[in-house]
């Protein structure tokens, strides 16, 4: 076996060294996906274009190295992880381009499924399949997987809407089947393969009964081993292996690329919910709703309708079911308004005659229907959330003939019960057969192995021997299946699997023991073990759902590998002396890779399945390694606050002085220089940074006379113009510019300086002064508006919303004043008082907006985009926009995280030419206008000079 110093010299040669990661916090990161398995790669490689995967798969065969490839990671049965290579293929790969006018798209690997859906909405259109985890999976997995979804049925998966692909065989053979050559370019290249494919076929076609069953088994939803399907389906070698790629889960080869199909988006739906005595009822009815043209038929079992009856905006009536009750969430869908009415009276045809047990709801309005779907998608999370520690959750689906599925999943049920998983919930995509099943369980202990092996043992015997169903449906066999393939398939099909494995990949080494894997208990081994660490890392499943969301994903760590990286530290030091140099390894790296490139921006928490917010996990881990010299230093800069203000002012005037004598270039080298000496808190200089703001704040109206309270950000109190940024207004002048034009008047305290919301503080987890600073600002906010008669309107995003979560932080006296005052953000403001008073007499063309992270947790992306539609003919927001990473100081400090968390959005504007560019944060504005090269600035700029006479 190669050494490691060996491997990695060899994988240089590949790959920049910058591209190939192997120090352990490294692995330990990609040593897990959504599943409940664990392997640890030798070597994780960021690959980039089709000639590293050819000279990857030639170090692999040379060396015998296994290989595997890895998108987003949210596979549910093991098939991203190896102890060899790891090839991630999400960074480099996200090419898409929407092609004959959105009929047809062309993707990479790399790119998000819904992000694919966001560029098709224009054109009417969307990929058709439709998994729930569709903003958060990538291509890769969809087509690897052949993923499907609530909706998209049998006939709209990847597989029936593929039209070409680009493969990479581990031969090093690359085929583009869209070529008219392709058929004699892959026969020519590789005519073992391509004979082997037809020998195939021909004798699948000559046994009447295997040829029969494929057809059968392939009518419902299906991906239990590969698809076999695609031998009876086609006549050609490039046709058939194109088609055996979708769900082959990366075993046989690797798609570079795809070229889809799409599928018509409806706009128009029609949600209902359906509640019956029991499963028979619900099940006899999912028929009739099909055949009357519902889109989405979900059956949901009682359990899993008590798992979300207690959250917020859930029915009342969902509380009082009675135990054997299940419900239906169906929906109809439309392209066009003139067919609402259709979707009514196919609806109400459809419910005629059932047992319902209440009235049957049904809506047009997006907020109901978005609270129905809320509970058909809150199962899964809801059980993830209240899960004993130290346990996974398993989501596995099945597939039962609908004629008996009502017995079955009462079989199902009873198989629960019998090996104790009682809290175990049931639903699934009903007009398919398809059922998920959400249990818990524990592998830290052999007793607790055991009782998933004889489960799962009954749950194979259940779906095969008693029903002729299928034990995968939409998730991939992957590991926990594939010793099942043979128990379903039956010998002459499982063979022929084999034998297609044999062909494509003779040496076994691309992704082995996924689908094929000879092993009876290959399903119980490398099982992950979850220790007890603390309240953050406890509730992670590892999804991976937060990682799209992360502005550090391309640069270190995700939210889910820092959770990783946790629990390998737990385990190492629960292993003693075994554990200490993985421990020590991992500390080494611990600060940078998780704590320092956090942007604790708390965007991975509405991402989250089960709602975890990982920056609050880094702010107290960051707290928890401050001295309490280091705190109570803080604090008394708290107190001091308006010191701290000039302090800012001053050092950005010097700055600014001392690079108009040394040159920009000269003082980035000299704070770089002092940096190294002092610490990695010491801020860069760069030529960007804003001239300090005037200490002077504009005049505001009597209390008396005022229509609301004006608190301009400590941000807008030191921080002024960027270099190259028209000259005019600050921004507190602009607000109280705006107000005086419409007709308001605003209150600004005598004491502004000095008062700071606290978030400062507590993003580097001073706690002490954090808490001093946010009940002061509350104590001022009570006295400046008039004991909460007037609201607060804070002008920088990130303030509002450290100041409206700030109750938990409060004394209680502050707690009684705060639920008493309006805090409102600007966007707010501007948007409900301002817009409606003004009138918008200068239109920009086009411009770019970003929406700030603060903005998306307070649900104001849309009155943001309101502002920007009033004041010009066209807003730009990038499709990719997300959090830009500068996280207040983090900018400054590690400009390297702003230039990874910018870089795709940055791309998308500076494709376009924009007459402004706006945001609602100052620091954002500087990291924006890093990434663009456009000066970004707030977007009440936009407002006053639209609204000037």
């Amino acid at each position: 076996m190669l050494d490691t110093a060996h491997l990695l010299r060899e994988l240089a040669s590949i790959a920049e060294s910058k591209r190939i990661l192997a120090r352990p916090i490294d692995l330990i990161a990609f040593s897990a996906d959504a599943s409940f398995y664990r392997l640890v790669p030798r070597a994780v490689v960021l690959a980039r274009g089709i000639e590293e995967i050819q000279a990857l798969f030639d170090f692999s065969h040379r060396h015998r190295i296994p290989l595997t490839f890895r998108a987003a990671g949210t596979s549910l049965s093991g098939q991203a992880i190896t102890d060899g290579i790891l090839v991630e293929v999400a960074r480099n790969w996200r090419d898409v381009q929407v092609e004959a006018a959105g009929k047809r798209v062309r993707v990479q690997p790399g790119v998000i499924g819904g992000r694919v859906n966001r560029l098709l909405s224009m054109y009417g259109t969307k990929i058709g399949p439709d998994p729930a985890s569709i903003d958060a999976c990538m291509m890769g997995g969809i087509l690897s997987n052949n993923s499907s979804g609530m909706c998209c049925g049998v006939l709209q998966n990847a597989y029936h809407t593929l039209e070409s692909l680009t493969f990479v065989l581990p031969s090093g053979t690359v085929i583009d089947t869209a070529s008219p050559t392709a058929e004699a370019d892959f026969r020519a290249m590789e005519p073992a393969l391509t004979t082997g494919l037809l020998q195939l076929k021909s004798e699948i076609q000559s046994n009447a009964v295997l040829c029969e069953n494929i057809r059968r088994k392939y009518k419902t939803k299906n991906t239990t081993g590969y698809s076999l399907n695609a031998f009876v389906e086609f006549e050609r070698s490039v046709d058939i292996f194109q088609h055996l790629l979708i769900g082959s889960e990366g075993t046989i080869a690797f798609i570079a690329e795809a070229v889809l199909h799409t599928v018509p988006d409806p706009r128009i739906k029609y949600t209902g919910l359906l509640l019956f005595h029991d499963l028979y009822a619900a099940c006899a009815a999912i028929v009739s709703l099909r055949d009357a043209g519902a889109t989405a038929v979900e059956l949901m079992d009682r359990e899993a309708l008590r798992s979300v009856q207690d959250q917020e905006g859930i029915s009342p009536a969902i509380k009082i079911l009675p135990g054997e009750a299940a419900g239906l969430l169906v929906e109809f869908q439309a392209a066009t308004e003139d067919e609402r009415r259709r979707l009514e009276r196919a609806a109400q045809h459809a419910i005629q005659g059932l047992r319902l047990w209440n009235s049957p709801f049904f809506t047009h309005l997006q907020r109901e229907q978005a609270l129905l779907w809320k509970i058909r998608k809150g199962m899964f999370p809801s059980v993830g959330a209240v899960r004993k520690c130290g346990t996974s959750v398993i989501l596995e689906d099945v597939v039962f003939p609908l004629e008996r599925l009502a017995d079955a999943t009462l079989d199902l049920r009873r198989l629960f019960v019998k090996h104790g998983y009682e809290n175990a919930i049931i639903f699934g995509h009903g007009k398919d057969g398809n059922l998920h099943f959400v249990i818990t369980q524990s592998f830290n202990h052999q007793p607790e192995i055991d009782r998933y092996a004889r489960l799962m043992d009954d749950v194979v015997r259940l779906v095969v021997e008693k029903y002729d169903g299928a034990l995968k449906g939409e998730h991939g066999t992957g590991r926990n299946m594939a010793p099942f393939i043979e128990t379903e398939w039956g010998p002459e099909a499982a063979a022929i699997m084999r034998r297609l494995k044999a062909l494509a990949d003779p040496e076994n080494l691309l992704n082995p023991g996924v689908i094929i894997n000879a092993d009876p208990k290959a399903h119980l081994a490398n099982l992950k073990l979850m220790p007890t660490v603390e309240q953050e890392v406890d509730k992670c499943i590892e999804c991976g759902y937060c990682e799209v969301r992360c502005p550090s994903r391309d640069l270190t760590l995700t939210p889910r590998q820092r959770i990783v990286v946790r629990r390998e530290m737990t385990r190492a030091k629960q292993q003693g002396t075994a554990g200490r140099e993985m421990a020590a390894a991992l500390a080494a790296d611990f600060d940078y890779m998780v704590l320092d490139t956090c942007a604790v921006d708390g965007l991975c928490a509405l991402a989250c399945p089960v709602g975890i917010d990982t920056g609050a996990l880094t702010k107290r881990l960051r707290r928890k390694g401050k001295s309490l010299a280091t705190q109570r230093l803080a604090r008394m800069v708290a107190e001091r606050f308006a010191w701290a203000e000039s302090s800012v002012r001053f050092s950005l005037r010097a700055g600014h002085l001392a690079q108009s004598i040394v040159g920009a270039e000269r003082m980035t080298r000299i704070t770089r220089w002092v940096r190294a000496l002092t610490g990695p808190s010491f801020p860069l200089w760069t030529g960007d940074l804003p001239h300090p703001a005037s200490a002077h704040l504009q005049n505001g109206a009597a209390k008396d006379r005022a229509d609301a309270v004006y608190f301009p950000s400590c941000i807008s109190r030191t921080m002024g113009f960027l270099p190259g940024e028209p000259d005019g207004m600050s921004l507190p002048q602009v607000l109280v510019t705006l107000s005086h034009r419409a007709g308001l008047s605003l209150f600004l305290g005598n004491d502004v300086p000095g008062t700071c919301c606290g978030v400062a503080f507590s993003s580097k987890g001073y706690d002490q002064a954090h808490r001093f600073a946010v009940n002061r600002s509350i104590d001022r906010f009570w006295e400046w508006s008039d004991h909460g008669r007037l609201p607060i309107v804070v002008d920088t995003s990130p303030c509002t919303y450290g100041l409206v979560t700030s109750r938990p932080y409060l004394e209680p006296e502050r707690q009684k004043r705060f639920d008493r005052l309006r805090i409102v953000d600007s966007v707010t403001f501007a948007h409900d008082e301002l817009l409606p008073r003004l009138t918008v007499a200068h239109k920009a063309a086009t411009i770019a907006l970003h929406p700030v992270c603060s903005l998306m947790k307070l649900n104001l992306t849309a009155k943001l985009e309101a502002i920007g539609k009033a004041c010009s003919e066209m807003v730009f927001v990038p499709p990719n926009s997300g959090c830009c990473g500068f996280a207040g100081d983090r900018g400054f400090l590690f400009p390297e995280l702003t230039e990874a968390a910018t870089k795709e959005q940055g791309e998308e504007v500076r494709l376009g030419s924009f007459d402004g560019y706006y945001s609602s944060s100052r620091t954002c504005e500087i990291g924006m206008t890093r990434a663009v090269g456009q000066k970004y600035r707030s977007y009440l700029h936009l407002l006053e000079e639209a609204s000037r006479e």
